[in-house]
């Protein structure tokens, strides 16, 4: 829910907002990506630092995962496909609907469509 309201009151679900950043006409949307780059570093240096637990006393451990580039080109390339097709990514599907706007369900619809395909083509997909 908060992560829903910090979307909507920065403006990072507005359509706009996202066709400026893909025209490379503001800095709007790039400085809310950036930020949670610098957030989300720091929390896995942090977490890293200080050898941080979950609450029942587990150790986080964030494991290294191989660099793939055809997996992450290919997925990049159809996530930016749906992304400058739709101007939405999959997050603000849901702040849209708690928002009253109904246009996002076909989104919402085609991205559960795509999370089908991919469980379904999953072992001759390149991983």
């Amino acid at each position: 829910m908060y992560f829903g309201v910090l979307i909507v009151k920065s403006e990072a679900l507005s359509w706009f907002r996202i066709q400026e950043m893909f025209r490379l006409q503001s800095f709007h949307m790039f400085g809310i990506f950036g930020s949670a780059v610098l957030v989300g570093s720091l929390t896995v240096f942090l977490i890293k630092r200080y050898q941080l637990e979950t609450l029942s006393g587990q150790p986080l451990a964030i494991e290294k995962k191989p660099l793939q580039p055809t997996a992450h080109v290919i997925g990049g390339v159809l996530f930016g496909f749906g992304w400058v097709l739709t101007g939405l990514c999959v997050a603000p599907i849901f702040a849209l609907l708690g928002t009253g706007y109904l246009a996002a369900i076909p989104i919402l619809l085609g991205a559960l469509l795509g999370v089908y395909a991919y469980g379904r083509f999953r072992p001759i997909l390149p991983h």
